[in-house]
């Protein structure tokens, strides 16, 4: 781990997503909470035992490596289920552990099969259905074969579940595609069902289908943005909220990324800054160096763009991103000294740079921004 900055997680914020998102999709739907990409940034092994604390008991990932770290991270049993990469030594694994994955090829089913024999297991599988994403899953015909050879099987496979991916959940613009996966998706469930094999649970929503679409929750849905205190995009947040005399943004963010000034430099009119030609201080300034950069997620496209939180003032990136530092414009910011608080993304004072402020920038995706955190850096969980 390194220590040139810090990730704090807030535990208060992780109760308030949970509690509200558990009101509003009731008790009958299942939460996955999908902790993919290192929990979308924030550290699959802080943010598990915070899930778990309050009673989440499904876990989505996309590696088998992630679905280890889950299982070593949970203080009890639960279920984790894997929707994407497993070799077949993973295969393996996963059914000796219990762990739970798709199956999107007949391929990968036979692999199930054959090692639920030799272990002498049952393989928990959720058969994915091709609806119209064409990205993974099994189309008609392929999920007949799919049931025949089950049905061959039946003391080593169970189905737990039924599922595919809705292509775009979060705009409107795709809404009649995504009528068209839900009428596809129900009509092989009625060919599954009609073969005898009931899936544990049926699922196909994830943050924004769950509340875009409420019909689309079913059984189970995977939550992942919005657990950590996002809106999957701005449409979703305004059809919900329009609806509320409340007009207050019901999720809380739960990241927050602290450094600290490294050097500090005084800078004479006309010298050029950092790499290259890009700045060129227009008069007498004062420079802070920070020892973040694109290395640790610091986009390089924050280049002379950026805006940071020191001394309770906002101050503004100057330069290029470096790999490992950057450089910010501190003048006017009264008794600053090496060592002092940077606010990267969260609140100091009644300043706040939102990881909104990142993607409208950079042009990234809340995602992106979250999911390229390095690992490296040190998370630590607080409360309010």
């Amino acid at each position: 781990m390194i220590d040139n900055s810090l990730i704090t997680l807030n535990e208060n914020a992780v109760e308030n997503n949970i509690a509200f998102l558990k009101k509003k999709l009731g008790n009958k739907v299942k939460i996955s909470a999908v902790v993919k990409a290192n929990a979308y940034g924030h550290g699959i092994e802080q943010v598990v035992p915070l899930f778990e604390k309050n009673e989440i008991e499904h876990y989505s990932v996309f590696y088998y490596s992630e679905a280890i770290r889950v299982f070593d991270s949970l203080s009890k049993p639960a279920t984790i289920m894997v929707m994407g990469w497993l070799c077949e030594t993973s295969i393996r694994g996963a059914i000796t552990r219990g762990i739970e994955f798709f199956v999107f090829n007949i391929e990968r089913l036979n692999i199930a099969i054959k090692y639920a024999k030799e272990l002498n297991l049952k393989a928990k599988i959720h058969l994915e259905a091709e609806t119209g994403m064409n990205r993974s899953g099994l189309n008609t015909t392929e999920l007949k074969n799919a049931i025949a050879i089950i049905k061959e099987n039946v003391d080593y496979i169970e189905i737990a579940g039924f599922c595919t991916h809705l292509a775009g959940a979060e705009s409107v613009s795709n809404h009649v595609r995504i009528q068209s996966q839900l009428k596809k998706y129900k009509k092989m469930l009625a060919t599954l069902e009609a073969n005898n094999l009931i899936p544990r649970y049926k699922h196909v929503a994830n943050s924004a289908a769950a509340f875009v679409y409420p019909k689309a929750r079913m059984d189970l849905v995977r939550i992942g943005i919005m657990l950590y205190g996002f809106w999957s995009s701005s449409e979703v947040y305004v059809q919900y909220i329009n609806h509320k005399s409340n007009k207050i943004d019901p999720l809380k963010r739960i990241l927050g990324w602290h450094s600290h000034i490294m050097a500090i430099k005084k800078v004479k009119s006309g010298e050029f800054i950092g790499y290259g030609i890009s700045y060129l201080a227009q008069t007498d300034i004062t420079t802070a160096l920070i020892p973040v950069g694109y290395s640790f997620g610091y986009s390089r496209s924050l280049s002379n763009k950026g805006r940071v939180l020191i001394g309770g003032q906002r101050r503004s990136v100057i330069g290029v991103v470096n790999m490992n530092m950057i450089i910010v414009d501190i003048s006017h910011v009264n008794d600053v000294k090496v060592g002092d608080e940077v606010v990267l993304i969260g609140k100091q004072g009644d300043l706040e740079i939102k990881v909104s402020a990142f993607s409208e920038i950079s042009d990234e995706l809340n995602y992106e921004i979250l999911a390229h955190l390095s690992e490296s850096i040190v998370r630590k969980v607080i409360k309010n």
